[in-house]
């Protein structure tokens, strides 16, 4: 069972590490430092699109438009933080000690 745990936090860290790197390369994007048209470039953008856009609609439906701004990533961020840092934890003791 702690197993489960464990694996539930690396997976919860590897999504951290996509959304920051997804967030850093429209960044390297919006002020042309990255060439869009790279066929490398543009199939590492549209994978990580594909995996995010999922946990970033509900978020854009609720939040109100901030024109060129996009506060999605950061709201999962802090709730991804929030479920590795005090949620997992929490589960993990809740779940008894034979578990860790």
């Amino acid at each position: 069972m702690g197993l489960i745990f464990l694996l539930a936090d690396y997976l919860l860290m590897i999504l951290q590490v996509v959304i920051f790197v997804q967030v850093i390369l429209s960044w390297l994007l919006a002020f042309n430092v990255v060439n869009r048209h790279s066929q490398f470039v543009g199939g590492l953008v549209q994978g990580l699109d594909r995996l995010t856009e999922p946990l970033y609609r509900p978020i854009r439906r609720i939040l109100p438009d901030f024109g060129a701004i996009d506060l999605a990533p950061l709201v999962v961020l802090l709730v991804v933080s929030f479920l590795r840092s005090r949620a997992l934890p929490y589960l993990a003791l809740a779940a008894g000690p034979e578990v860790l």
